[in-house]
């Protein structure tokens, strides 16, 4: 029996290890297929067909992804999620009710490397958000580009993700009725340079685009953070000076121009607990969701105004920092840093 027992343990821990694994090169191997694949067939060999149908579909659709997408109960139920929730373990705590009469922007801090909280949270169903939510969608707002690869497009949108573009967002807070939520990582890649162990420093001070957006549609504003976010994974920023830190830089200029991310250097854990990797550390990730701050509806806000909402959004989310910092892992002394 005790073996047995042994035994089940491990392959949960298998299975929630390699969970997590396929998430990250998911990306680059669904991203990498299509791109390589389109002009291989179209060149050299009889299958020509295959990509221009696939280039024709992807033309015909392409507004699809801007426009709600094509989220899927289904694959956002994959029990693949609750493994990857296990293996830190995440979990959505709510403060209040949300009434689905309303829209809303959650808005969530930290990014972390990867923002594992926001997206096992938000884009799936594995913490149970459409039972601790009843009556409210989520989407999850995250870099255009992605929805330019096909293959890949189709898996974050059956997903419930979006593009983080005003376009998107406002179609989704007034087009679709009532009962939505996007939900916006705001310090996005920028911040991702800021998170390592024991840091709670978020880029919010100039950061009021979401604030803008949520006075155009009238759309509720709620603070969320992820605590544990970024206890996940060890980031090294090189001195000054150093070969290093002269390659890391060049490195950041490059994905910021190219693909609109940040060159983190970062490292977790292996295949096993005691190894190196690129794996995320098995620490917990809580993710609070505040209370709505209401939020007038005006077409055309004014600067004054935008900074008003700013204000109240940065006290709202402070006093929830605060409210639940102890226990979810920091201490009492901790502060919220904002730059």
């Amino acid at each position: 029996m005790v073996m047995a027992f042994l035994s089940r343990q491990n392959l949960q821990e298998i299975l929630q290890t390699l969970s997590v694994l396929q998430w990250l090169p998911v990306y680059i191997f669904l991203g990498a297929i299509p791109i390589v694949l389109i002009p291989y067939f179209l060149v050299f060999t009889n299958f020509w067909t295959l990509p221009v149908l696939t280039l024709a579909w992807l033309a015909y659709d392409w507004n699809t992804h801007s426009q709600g997408g094509r989220r899927s109960a289904w694959v956002r139920k994959w029990t693949l999620w609750k493994h990857f929730r296990n293996y830190f373990p995440i979990k959505l705590v709510k403060t209040c009710d949300l009434s689905p009469k309303h829209n809303y922007i959650i808005a969530n801090h930290p990014h972390g490397v990867v923002s594992y909280g926001v997206f096992i949270n938000f884009a799936t169903e594995a913490t149970g958000f459409a039972r601790i939510f009843p009556g409210i969608t989520p989407s999850v707002g995250t870099l255009e580009g992605i929805f330019w690869i096909p293959i890949v497009r189709e898996y974050v949108m059956s997903l419930g993700v979006c593009p983080v573009s005003e376009l998107a967002l406002k179609y989704l807070l007034t087009q679709k009725g009532s009962g939505n939520a996007v939900v916006i990582v705001v310090g996005g890649a920028a911040e991702a340079l800021l998170c390592r162990p024991g840091a709670s420093t978020i880029f919010l001070k100039q950061r009021k685009g979401f604030v803008k957006l949520a006075l155009k549609t009238g759309a509720h504003l709620i603070p969320s953070y992820s605590f544990g976010e970024n206890e996940v994974y060890n980031q090294e920023t090189f001195p000054e000076g150093t070969w290093l830190r002269f390659f890391q830089k060049a490195f950041q200029g490059t994905f910021k121009k190219i693909l609109g991310l940040n060159f983190c250097t970062f490292h977790g854990r292996g295949l096993t607990q005691e190894s190196w990797g690129f794996l995320p550390f098995n620490r917990p990730i809580t993710t609070v969701v505040g209370e709505p701050l209401p939020i007038p509806r005006i077409k055309r806000p004014n600067k004054k105004t935008v900074d008003k909402y700013h204000t109240l959004y940065i006290s709202a989310l402070r006093k929830l920092f605060d409210q639940h910092k102890v226990q979810y892992g920091l201490s009492e002394t901790q502060e919220l840093t904002i730059v």
